[in-house]
């Protein structure tokens, strides 16, 4: 072969406009440098003002806050991937929490009997819902982010309708003890939990087929369809994924709580948009990373704990919270354009 030849058909790398180079390169430094930098600003803020954010009980409480919202982070990451949203997150706790409190004082007594019967009626919440989402928004095309705010709504009525808008009480003392106020050392026992579905979430997305699929469907539709991947099937699971993990959140903060609250998890709403974008995850699918979506969490948390503990306003927080979410987006659109 001509060695002149090859050489002329060597591909070359295509030479970006400065500006568009600066834009990529501020880009990955927004998605990769700004969130650890900005924990780390907080941390040292909040430690210099208040002298309790750094001791052992805090650390605690922090760990426990973290499990909650990381769940649901995990949960509306999964959707997010697909180019979709979950609106139902915070109807779904509060339902899951009210059943699964209904059937364990319906069986009644102490033991395991009740506990694993709540427990079980709880996730079956999650899985129904995760199934009529993910079938409406696959099969009919439906947006999602209309789809969920429907469910959501009935959901949030079934849970006024069950308690009769009032707390269920009366909860096996074995479940509120063990999963609600069980440490090991600084470490809360739902803390674990939150450990164990990261750990499950990085293994789907980077070791599994489905893992693929879902970041292939929030690629683009059409081209993953073209390469054999079942973009229904795919968007189902993803909502699944999302409304189990929803659940199981629940659950725990029902142990936390000691009743099950209609209004339970309003917040966790708007935090697990936030924290899946501060991570990196793209309101325009197709990607996000399970460790930066943990510091995202991790990091709405700390601004939340050390706030509380400075006494700001709760109406000053979901300013700053609220702020905060529509700087992701912004972050989110530079990256999509770059």
């Amino acid at each position: 072969m001509n060695s002149s030849a090859s050489v002329a058909e060597a591909p070359t790398a295509p030479v970006l406009p400065a500006g568009s180079r600066r834009a990529r390169l501020a880009a990955r430094a927004l998605q990769l440098g700004l969130l650890p930098v900005l924990l780390a600003i907080a941390v040292i803020v909040f430690a210099s003002l208040e002298p309790r954010f750094l001791t052992t009980l805090n650390a605690t409480n922090v760990a426990r806050q973290l499990s909650f919202l990381a769940i649901v982070t995990l949960a509306q990451m999964a959707v997010l991937l697909t180019a979709e949203i979950d609106m139902s997150v915070a109807s779904n706790i509060a339902l899951t929490s009210v059943v699964s409190s209904w059937v364990m004082v319906e069986v009644g007594g102490e033991g395991l009997a009740p506990i694993v019967a709540g427990v079980v009626a709880g996730l079956c919440v999650g899985l129904v819902m995760g199934l009529v989402n993910g079938f409406v928004v696959a099969l009919f095309g439906v947006p999602s982010f209309i789809v969920t705010i429907g469910t959501g709504a009935i959901a949030f009525g079934l849970g006024l309708t069950i308690s009769s808008g009032s707390p269920i009480t009366g909860l096996p003392a074995d479940f509120t003890r063990e999963l609600g106020s069980t440490d090991f050392g600084i470490f809360p026992l739902s803390f674990l939990f939150a450990a164990a579905a990261l750990l499950g979430m990085y293994v789907l997305l980077n070791w599994t087929t489905l893992g693929h699929y879902l970041y292939a469907v929030g690629g683009g539709e059409s081209a993953a369809r073209l390469l054999g991947v079942p973009v229904l099937r795919s968007k189902v699971l993803a909502f699944v994924i999302s409304g189990v993990l929803t659940s199981v959140a629940a659950v725990l903060l029902t142990a936390r709580v000691a009743s099950g609250e209609p209004n339970l998890g309003t917040e966790f709403l708007v935090l697990s948009i936030a924290a899946a974008v501060l991570g990196g995850t793209s309101f325009f699918g197709g990607e996000g990373k399970v460790g930066m979506v943990a510091v995202g969490a991790l990091f709405l948390v700390v601004l939340s704990n050390g706030m509380n503990l400075i006494r700001i306003a709760s109406y000053t927080q979901e300013i700053i919270i609220g702020a905060l979410l529509v700087l992701a987006v912004i972050v989110d659109r530079v990256r999509a354009r770059v």
